[in-house]
């Protein structure tokens, strides 16, 4: 009877399913807010790629001895590039190639604030070697600040006269908008989210109506007065031809 293939242990654990993510809910309802946009503003933009793996609040597990008890940490929102769009229950770094995330976003709140412009700054930088760094504060709205990893270090992004901060990962601007961080272009032009989509061509197409109506309420303001000029010129011809005199001998 042939000996069954030994199967190395990262093998097996590819084969096993992710397990559960960990996170507390987050802080509050702008912070769920907050989430909802970066990740339905770059879904939305990028709905017909497949190479990217975005989402929020859920466990990352790096235990380079692959034990899921401990080394695991939970960004509020990150993007994997290169990765299976599929859904997860965490993401688990030895079951996806080793990839960790290229962008991490962490939304500062009284209780997170301190680890994440320290500690968690620190295992972004040396453990995931996550290239872009951003953290935000959206209860005050002002506290925003980036980092990009250069030489294995995380140096300042520099703001845009915008105060928007780039992403070359992503080739786009995480900036604020009407006090929350959104998706901006490199030409500057905002990444709506599907509702805001949808209102923006519902907003064309009244638009279009509009013009349309006006268009056709000019035309017939012009047929108007065309009939108001033909009727006048065929009262004037009439009162010629009672007087004797033939209209078309004065044309």
């Amino acid at each position: 009877m042939p000996q069954p293939v030994p199967v190395p242990p990262l093998a097996i654990a590819q084969l096993l399913p992710e397990p559960e993510s960990d996170e507390p809910p987050l802080e509050s309802d702008l912070h769920l807010f907050q989430v909802f946009l970066l990740l339905q503003g770059l879904k939305w933009a990028w709905r017909d790629r497949q190479d990217f793996y975005a989402t929020g609040n859920l466990t990352i597990f790096y235990s380079p001895n692959q034990d899921k008890s401990q080394d695991f940490r939970g960004p509020d929102f990150f993007v994997v590039l290169g990765a299976d769009p599929r859904p997860r229950r965490s993401w688990v770094v030895w079951n996806e190639g080793g990839r960790y995330p290229n962008v991490i976003v962490e939304l500062l709140s009284a209780s997170t604030a301190r680890q994440d412009r320290g500690k968690k700054k620190q295992i972004y930088q040396d453990i995931f070697r996550t290239p872009n760094y951003f953290w935000f504060d959206p209860q005050s709205g002002e506290e925003f600040a980036g980092f990009t990893l250069v030489n294995g270090r995380y140096e300042a992004i520099a703001p845009n006269e915008q105060g928007w901060l780039w992403s070359d990962q992503l080739q786009l601007y995480l900036g604020k908008h009407a006090g929350k961080l959104r998706w901006f272009t490199a030409a500057g032009e905002l990444l709506p989210i599907p509702e805001e989509d949808a209102e923006q061509a519902i907003a064309a197409a009244q638009d279009a109506q509009h013009q349309a109506a006006a268009a056709q309420q000019r035309a017939d303001a012009a047929e108007q007065q065309a009939a108001a000029a033909r009727s006048q010129q065929e009262r004037l011809a009439a009162k010629l031809r009672e007087l004797g005199v033939d209209p078309e001998t004065l044309a």
